[in-house]
């Protein structure tokens, strides 16, 4: 059994290890919901699931609490489902095996889902305690907010009563964040034929592994390596050098998360096969070099393989590689008034070879609606000219600040008189779900923080236990000192 079950406070890490168990990846949420559902009914609390799978439940006031403003306790249900090539994991079925290490919790080989079942398990915690003082209080369990953000989308208007939120998705203990970038998914799609391998040819598989990866938001300035970007140069420098052509490729695996690796299957005439692989070992160490600092754990080989039946026609492949070349990757603009805050970023996240076609998924954020659409045409438009068919969807709104809340300054208050010092405030390059929910709740009060996470969407992800114990200790203050009515 997990030794996470005996960390402190046990309301939060038992809840935790509960979600670990139960299957809950984006769009595969049936079991978590009907869990989160028996688990409020149990606690004989008011609960509703809605239309779409949102699941809420309603605690009175405790004594004497009655005139403080509702509270609404925000978190979403699903997990990015990430693992480490050879693990095996079966996200529909297996449970999450986690691990302590020096003070974090871990997961062995895959994501942990501390994004964001730390903050679903303190909502848990907090409606199962008997301990507490607060005003009303409601949770609010989104569903599928990593891959489109459907729950908060479709949450509709009136169902919850209360005043402030407090969204429990921010990834760093200490710190209050007010705003948040908004997002849209840049689509490119190139239709492709399939022809008879060339005579005389060698295949090999293409690896580009041991990257990173991460956030696509919050990690986006790190500049990590892409994995589809790398492998694309690759096949790029190597198609004319070495007449090189694609049977296969297919890289990355989630719209928002870095990609780590990509592959290939490729032919190349068996007379110049040494040369070839003599070249893959000279770009490894270039590409090593160049992300020496931010990924030094990068890997690129080739090994030979099976031939492959068939192989991409020419015409699409270069329009495949044109497109993944040219696309914009990383960080495009930094905030001008907040510093070192990134506010307009792009991730060339996927390529898919899918029914017949080339299919390059990509994920614009910025805090500044009109740059976020900018980009998202630029983008396309460098799908279009390369020959293939582009489109945008799934757009959702940023979150604009309000430096004048009043639960900021409680919270503020409440923080520094019990850690003696003051959070900090930022806005996340990040897609949480309170520019969505406001919109359809105009009147809340907002506000998004957390304990400390590191590496989410990824498989090194982790959560640090020391600050889970503050968040706590902060969020069971913080109720206590609710604003009036």
């Amino acid at each position: 059994m997990s030794t996470i079950q005996e960390l402190e406070p046990k309301g939060i890490w038992k809840n935790f290890y509960s979600l670990t168990q139960i299957p809950r990846p984006s769009k595969k949420e049936e079991k978590i919901i009907a869990f989160t559902k028996e688990f409020c009914e149990n606690l004989g609390l008011e609960t509703i699931v809605d239309e779409v799978g949102n699941v809420i439940a309603r605690k009175p006031a405790t004594p004497g609490m009655e005139d403080r403003k509702g509270i609404i306790l925000q978190a979403h249900l699903d997990m990015v489902p990430q693992q480490n090539e050879g693990t095996g994991h079966d996200f529909e079925k297996d449970p999450i095996e986690t691990y302590v290490e020096d003070g974090w919790v871990k997961a062995k080989g895959t994501t942990l889902g501390a994004d964001n079942g730390i903050g679903a398990a303190a909502a848990m915690a907090v409606l199962e305690a008997t301990d507490l003082e607060h005003g009303p209080i409601e949770a609010l369990f989104t569903i599928d907010e990593e891959t489109g953000m459907t729950g908060a989308n479709e949450l509709k208007p009136g169902i919850l009563k209360g005043d402030i939120l407090l969204n429990m998705d921010s990834e760093d203990e200490g710190e209050l964040y007010i705003g948040c970038a908004g997002g849209v998914d840049s689509t490119g799609e190139f239709p492709y034929k399939l022809e008879a391998v060339p005579a005389d040819s060698k295949a090999y598989r293409l690896t580009v592994k041991g990257l990173k990866g991460g956030h696509s938001g919050l990690d986006i300035h790190l500049g990590r390596g892409n994995a589809n970007k790398i492998i694309n140069t690759l096949m790029l420098m190597a198609a004319g050098k070495f007449k090189l052509r694609v049977a296969e490729f297919d890289g990355g695996s989630l719209r928002n998360a870095i990609p780590r690796e990509a592959f290939a299957v490729v032919v190349v005439p068996a007379d110049i096969a040494t040369k070839f692989e003599q070249f893959v070992t000279e770009f490894e160490t270039i590409v090593k070099d160049e992300f020496s600092k931010a990924d030094g754990g990068v890997a690129v080989s080739t090994a030979a393989t099976d031939m492959p039946e068939n192989v991409v026609d020419l015409k699409t492949q270069d329009q495949l590689f044109e497109a993944v070349a040219k696309c914009p990757n990383g960080v495009i603009a930094m905030s001008k008034d907040m510093e070192g805050v990134v506010e307009t970023s792009t991730n060339l996240a996927t390529v898919k070879m899918l029914d017949g076609q080339f299919v390059i998924g990509t994920l614009q954020r910025s805090s500044v609606d009109a740059d976020k659409e900018k980009l998202a045409a630029q983008i396309r438009e460098v799908f279009k000219k390369a020959g293939g068919k582009a489109y945008s969807s799934g757009d959702y709104p940023g979150w604009k600040p309000n430096v004048d809340s009043a639960i900021l300054q409680a919270m503020k208050d409440v923080y520094n008189n019990k850690y003696g010092r003051v959070p900090e405030v930022k806005v996340i390059h990040a897609g949480l779900e309170c520019g969505i929910l406001g919109g359809a709740y105009p009147n809340w009060d907002m506000i998004s923080f957390g304990p400390t996470i590191r590496h989410p969407h990824s498989p090194d992800e982790k959560v640090n236990v020391d600050t889970v114990k503050l968040f706590w200790e902060f969020l069971v203050e913080t109720l206590k000192h609710t604003p009036k009515k």
